[in-house]
């Protein structure tokens, strides 16, 4: 079974990395598909979030070698819909971690649209209790303001945000 995890992914975090390793334990491969409109600047380009990602994936022992082997999969996927897009690869479901209940509220009527258009499935795995208060945004607020965010992120993109900062 191939299996999409979608995101912007900007920055990846290590709960990102924790629902990708988690997932192959069930699906064959596991796409990790940075998702984003082409029309708007995220905080990194879509080619070096490709890029943190690779290096989150490599620095992960239960995720290293599946990217080597081709277990895991980072595409660009470029606006429309998610449906169209795991048609076009062949991938069965979307995989998605959830933190909190919040999570489940707002991505339960996606999954029933999905569900409504294609019949696509979503799997939904609870994320790992040390990351439920980690998402890209508040990783990135935390350390514009001199926070430490180490532990939180792969070391790539603790080094990319650093660099960010000056």
């Amino acid at each position: 079974m191939k299996i999409v995890c979608p995101g912007s992914y900007d920055p990846v975090t290590s709960g990102h990395i924790d629902v990708f390793a988690r997932g192959l334990t069930f699906a064959d491969q596991v796409v990790a598909a940075v998702v984003h409109n082409p029309n708007k600047t995220g905080t990194f380009p879509v080619a070096q979030r490709v890029e943190l990602i690779r290096a989150g994936l490599l620095e992960d022992s239960r995720t290293a070698q599946a990217l080597e082997e081709g277990r895991i999969i980072i595409d660009d996927v470029a606006g429309g819909l998610l449906v169209d897009y795991c048609a076009r690869i062949g991938a069965t479901a979307v995989l998605k971690g959830l933190r909190s209940s919040t999570d489940f509220a707002y991505e339960l009527p996606m999954a029933h649209m999905n569900r409504h258009l294609t019949e696509l499935e979503t799997v939904f795995i609870a994320g790992d209790p040390r990351f439920e208060h980690v998402s890209s945004s508040l990783i990135r607020e935390v350390h514009s303001l001199g926070g430490n965010v180490e532990g939180l992120v792969p070391t790539a993109v603790l080094e990319a945000l650093g660099a960010r900062r000056g």
